[in-house]
């Protein structure tokens, strides 16, 4: 079996680390929304642009899925695991720096979502973008949204195909059967 080398460990230690703290971030400002806007007026911080708007999001994006609180928190444990498989695999080649972020990111918005689910059968949003009626959102959703994006330029515009071979089944018999 192949030695995790000491970067490796580094890496994940610091994942785990950032996902902590992310959704620490997350959670301090979910819980600061609800004591300074739950039942309260929007606080506007940019006139027809921007303003803080409490709102109990038992659905998706868009009021999509109301009330089905059970998928999205098996939808975030499969995206946690899968995200722990692809880090847990990753090279510890520099290539691959921004992709740890990403990741990072994208797994502490799905956790802090899910938490919140857990806890309360409700996400809290509270960020509100008057200017293009965007669904409120929260910080949970900026992590996953902006990592995602930047996960598709980067796929698209960074990455080749062979890059994302160490997720190969075929790779990692190929690569025991010639130790």
């Amino acid at each position: 079996m192949n030695k995790m080398s000491k970067k490796k460990k580094i890496f994940l230690i610091v994942d785990l680390v950032l996902v902590v703290l992310f959704v620490a971030l997350d959670q301090l400002t979910k819980q600061l929304a609800c004591e300074y806007l739950q039942d309260k007026p929007a606080i506007v911080i940019f006139n027809n642009v921007l303003e803080l708007n409490f709102l109990k999001n038992s659905g998706a994006a868009f009021g999509l899925f109301q009330n089905q609180k059970v998928f999205f928190v098996l939808v975030a444990v499969l995206i946690l695991f899968i995200i722990a498989y692809v880090l847990f695999r990753m090279p510890d080649d520099k290539k691959y720096d921004i992709m740890h972020i990403l990741l990072v990111l994208i797994a502490s918005g799905a956790a802090g979502n899910m938490i919140d689910r857990v806890r309360q059968d409700y996400v809290v949003d509270f960020i509100y973008f008057v200017i293009i009626n965007f669904p409120i959102f929260n910080v949970a959703d900026i992590y996953v949204t902006v990592a995602t994006f930047l996960f598709i330029i980067l796929f698209l515009f960074y990455y080749k195909e062979n890059d994302f071979n160490f997720l190969s089944f075929k790779q990692q018999k190929k690569f025991r059967e010639i130790k």
